[in-house]
């Protein structure tokens, strides 16, 4: 039998892309093992058809936490070795209970007696890019020689591309919502799960969308989860073009898809955000309370407007003050960039 790996995906989208070049040094590292990855099931599709991994198991939401662990010490039982992404103890005691001999991981979460190869976080006071947060795990475990924190020509690849089926899915939604090829087509993604400090105002939002439709003739489209329609729709109603309003009406596939064909994003920090720079689309972020340095778009073709106030970055869910960080970032400043953006789409 082939070696067996088991990985443990991280649970949110973000960071799931952000795993994207360490799976990759995972494959060229272990060309001949099989990788088996085990992820939350809004992030499993990410995954699938993109040559990091051989099998991609989701873990069932309609089970209990016990079920789900032991569903999945009974899928990686037969695996020599685990790579756990995820810093949850529940990760490390999967692992543990199936008897994998060799467990690396952070030791975070209460669980370093439950792992045989430990890491410890250094990428933050290092002030680098989250990206380098799972390859440093490689390195410091001993699963590679290269020390990516300090490699000048090493250059990280969370490269992804849309699958077939989920562009093909993405232009049946643009044609149902009457999205005309051959025009500019913008994504808005006002919402972040996070909370309001990493979302740009509402109104500015509304702004922004009517300028692209009434000087450059784009059709703007909203996107984002079912929880953000409530955004979406307050946006739409203070615009005075036509926005449509997919929150909620695309899967991951047809969402990867539409980025694709899409000529620009603008975007708060969110998971799309990297998903985005994942697929090279051309973006605009928007920073407010976060650190655009290390969980910024891992991408040439993101532009980053933040304005270092002097509270930020807080990484606070919601703002004590009056959201200074964002009042300063004006529409006309992310229209400028915007038509820069579109003029070399």
């Amino acid at each position: 039998m082939p070696h067996r790996v088991f990985i443990r995906s991280t649970n949110w989208i973000g960071d799931a892309v952000m795993s994207v070049a360490a799976l990759r040094e995972i494959r060229r590292l272990l060309p001949d093992s099989r990788l088996l990855l085990i992820a939350r099931p809004w992030v499993a599709g990410l995954f699938e058809n993109q040559g990091l991994v051989d099998e991609v198991h989701p873990v069932d939401p309609g089970e209990s936490q016990l079920q789900q662990v032991r569903s999945m010490i009974g899928k990686v039982r037969s695996c020599d070795q685990a790579i756990l992404f995820q810093n949850a103890f529940e990760a490390a005691l999967v692992a543990f209970l199936a008897r994998i001999p060799d467990r690396a991981g952070y030791s975070t979460d209460g669980r370093r007696y439950l792992l045989t190869r430990r890491a410890k976080p250094r990428v933050k006071s290092l002030n680098r890019h989250q990206v380098f947060y799972y390859l440093d795990l490689l390195h410091q475990t001993g699963l590679s020689p290269k020390n990516y924190l300090s490699d000048v020509h090493f250059r990280p690849d969370i490269s992804l591309r849309p699958t077939e089926q989920g562009v093909e899915s993405a232009r049946r939604l643009l044609a149902e919502y009457s999205i005309q090829p051959g025009r500019s087509l913008v994504l808005l993604n006002p919402g972040a799960y996070f909370g309001s400090a990493k979302r740009w105002m509402i109104d500015r939002y509304a702004s922004l969308g009517d300028r692209l439709v009434q000087n450059r003739s784009a059709q703007v489209v909203i996107i984002g989860s079912e929880g953000e329609r409530g955004i979406a729709e307050r946006i739409s109603a203070k615009m005075r073009s036509t926005a449509a309003i997919m929150t909620g009406a695309t899967d991951l596939p047809t969402l990867m898809g539409l980025f694709s064909l899409s000529q620009l994003f603008v975007t708060n920090d969110s998971g799309p955000m990297h998903l985005a720079a994942a697929l090279d689309t051309p973006q605009i972020a928007l920073f407010g309370s976060t650190d655009e340095i290390a969980t910024g778009p891992y991408s040439r073709k993101a532009r980053i407007i933040h304005k270092h106030v002097e509270c930020s970055p807080c990484l606070l869910r919601e703002c004590p003050l009056d959201l200074r960080c964002f009042k300063a970032i004006e529409v006309d400043e992310v229209y400028e960039v915007a038509l820069s953006v579109l003029r070399h789409a």
